[in-house]
Protein backbone atom coordinates (compact mmCIF):
# COMPACT_ATOMS: atom_id res chain seq x y z
CA UNK A 1 0.00 0.00 0.00
CA UNK A 2 1.31 3.47 -0.85
CA UNK A 3 2.02 6.01 1.87
CA UNK A 4 -0.69 8.38 0.63
CA UNK A 5 -3.27 5.59 0.75
CA UNK A 6 -2.19 4.58 4.24
CA UNK A 7 -2.51 8.15 5.51
CA UNK A 8 -5.93 8.48 3.90
CA UNK A 9 -7.11 5.26 5.55
CA UNK A 10 -5.91 6.52 8.95
CA UNK A 11 -7.63 9.88 8.47
CA UNK A 12 -10.92 8.30 7.39
CA UNK A 13 -10.86 5.87 10.32
CA UNK A 14 -10.28 8.63 12.84
CA UNK A 15 -12.83 11.05 11.37
CA UNK A 16 -15.37 8.31 10.80
CA UNK A 17 -15.21 7.01 14.34
CA UNK A 18 -15.43 10.55 15.72
CA UNK A 19 -18.48 11.28 13.56
CA UNK A 20 -20.20 8.04 14.50
CA UNK A 21 -19.56 8.69 18.19
CA UNK A 22 -21.05 12.19 17.86
CA UNK A 23 -24.10 10.84 16.07
CA UNK A 24 -24.47 8.08 18.65
CA UNK A 25 -24.78 10.68 21.39
CA UNK A 26 -21.36 11.19 22.91
CA UNK A 27 -21.56 13.59 25.86
CA UNK A 28 -19.10 16.05 24.31
CA UNK A 29 -16.56 16.41 21.53
CA UNK A 30 -13.73 15.23 23.76
CA UNK A 31 -15.42 11.89 24.27
CA UNK A 32 -16.06 11.52 20.56
CA UNK A 33 -12.43 12.38 19.78
CA UNK A 34 -11.29 9.69 22.23
CA UNK A 35 -13.15 7.11 20.15
CA UNK A 36 -11.50 8.58 17.06
CA UNK A 37 -8.08 8.12 18.65
CA UNK A 38 -8.87 4.51 19.51
CA UNK A 39 -9.92 3.84 15.92
CA UNK A 40 -6.78 5.60 14.65
CA UNK A 41 -4.49 3.42 16.75
CA UNK A 42 -6.32 0.21 15.82
CA UNK A 43 -6.10 1.13 12.13
CA UNK A 44 -2.45 2.10 12.47
CA UNK A 45 -1.63 -1.31 13.92
CA UNK A 46 -3.51 -3.02 11.07
CA UNK A 47 -1.67 -0.94 8.47
CA UNK A 48 1.69 -1.63 10.09
CA UNK A 49 1.04 -5.38 10.22
CA UNK A 50 0.03 -5.39 6.55
CA UNK A 51 3.19 -3.62 5.39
Amino acid sequence: MRLRTQLLVLLVASAGATGIAELAGAKNLGTALAFGQIAFVATLIAVMLRS
